[in-house]
């Protein structure tokens, strides 16, 4: 959240600051490493912190966002010989965007988030997504987790934003438990690539689904 808010209001600096990084594992791994000690970390600034993790996004392996029980970064460093660390044209380009549409961002729980909505609104919701399997969870990535508890609530959640006449689109994996959770919506599957794998032969398409309340 806090890297979208500085791209909105301090874009310059953010650019100014990526500058600094350095494409090496030694340097890497002080960075990463910065988020152990609470108090050096509260010391950052908004953009030095929004700067830190746009640059381990960058450079840690397969540009994979993870974080351990304790919420700190611990993927690996990535071995890239020349990531593009400081994008200042695309950097730009959405702060000009975030800007121009005067996007709000916000930072809460999702029902907080959609109180007050009214009728014809559009609600698109990315949920952390329900594990196909016990050994790929993909909401440990999450410090707080989403369980299938959490799933059911952002369900009953749609329910009444459904009963408001208010339009949602819902993307999430296409297990039996999500498929059955919304079965009375229209739940499509579709297929999207996927990247991230420790194993090669085991990245590419897998089945998700669409689930929305209106043709």
């Amino acid at each position: 959240m806090n890297v979208y808010q500085v791209i909105k209001y301090d874009v310059e600096s953010l650019i100014k600051d990526l500058a600094k990084h350095k494409n090496q594992p030694e340097y890497f791994y002080q960075i990463r490493e910065l988020d152990r000690d609470k108090e050096k970390y509260s010391r950052l600034t908004q953009v030095e912190k929004a700067s830190r993790i746009i640059y381990l996004n960058k450079t840690c392996y397969n540009g994979l966002f993870r974080v351990n029980r304790a919420g700190e970064f611990n993927a690996p460093f990535g071995k890239y010989r020349n990531p593009n660390i400081v994008n200042e044209i695309t950097l730009r380009a959405v702060n000009n965007y975030f800007n121009k549409a005067k996007i709000t961002f916000l930072n809460g729980d999702f029902e907080d988030v959609v109180k007050g909505i009214r009728k014809g609104s559009f609600v698109y919701f990315d949920p952390p997504y329900d594990p196909v399997s016990s050994s790929a969870n993909f909401t440990g990535y999450d410090k707080g987790g989403f369980n299938r508890a959490e799933q059911e609530r952002l369900k009953k959640l749609c329910d009444t934003l459904n009963n408001k006449g208010v339009k949602f689109l819902l993307s999430n994996s296409a297990t039996d438990f999500i498929k059955h959770l919304y079965r009375d919506y229209r739940v499509e599957i579709i297929q999207a690539k996927r990247a991230i794998n420790s194993k090669g032969e085991l990245r590419g398409e897998v089945d998700e689904v669409l689930v929305r309340n209106f043709e």
